[in-house]
């Protein structure tokens, strides 16, 4: 039995994280900035922990952690929110993860990110959006130097789409969909997987079985 802590655990693929983990008789801990979000999180079959990355310290998050074996950053600012909040939560919040993960002795950080963030900007593109981008390539660019035994899965644009189970993995698969499910089966067959310590994709849905295609890509990458 793995207990994860999820940081971004209300969210869509949170959520969707701990039921799943749950389902297959894992110990979730998800952690939620809001009150009214920690009976969702038991609901699902997880523990929930009250605490806001973007007013924790280090130290504070740590604590959090205790006793878990590995964690996952699934968190974003989402949709409407300020592009001084990108940088507080997409990029400073993976960050800060990181750093509690050293302080409570865990090593095991999977990281959901988003597809083309190392791309050029088309000329057009607003202050909100370049703020995004630029907060999730710089927290993936932190987290590969960090020294822990990261994973980062970069999705397409996502849907709500029902699973899959196949997908299409690699350095750059070229722009498609992929429903939230599958992303967040991904993140668990990554954690399940040692071969996948080290290793950044894209991902979308494709033709091939998602352990599969994470066995072939690990297996590519050696």
């Amino acid at each position: 039995m793995t207990k994860v802590a999820i940081v971004g655990a209300h969210g869509q693929i949170g959520q969707l994280i701990i039921r799943q983990l749950a389902a297959q008789g894992d110990q979730p801990v998800g952690i939620v900035r809001k009150p009214e979000q920690m009976e969702r999180i038991t609901s699902l079959g997880g523990h929930a922990i009250l605490l806001d990355i973007e007013n924790a310290t280090a130290e504070q998050l740590a604590t959090a952690l205790q006793g878990t074996d590995a964690v996952v950053f699934a968190a974003g600012a989402g949709a409407g929110s300020t592009a001084a909040r990108k940088r507080t939560v997409d990029y400073a919040g993976s960050v800060l993860l990181a750093q509690a993960a050293q302080l409570a002795g865990i090593t095991r950080y999977v990281q959901i990110s988003a597809m083309g963030v190392d791309n050029p900007l088309v000329e057009e593109a607003d202050e909100v959006w370049t703020a995004y981008v630029a907060a999730k390539r710089d927290a993936d660019s932190e987290l590969r130097s960090s020294g822990l035994d990261w994973t980062i899965i970069r999705p397409g644009p996502l849907s709500n789409a029902a699973a899959t189970g196949k997908v299409t993995l690699g350095s750059d698969v070229g722009r498609g969909e992929i429903p939230r499910e599958d992303v967040a089966a991904l993140v668990i067959a990554s954690l399940a997987e040692d071969k996948t310590i080290g290793q950044q994709w894209e991902a979308r849905s494709g033709e091939t079985p998602l352990r599969e295609a994470i066995i072939q890509q690990s297996a590519s990458s050696m």
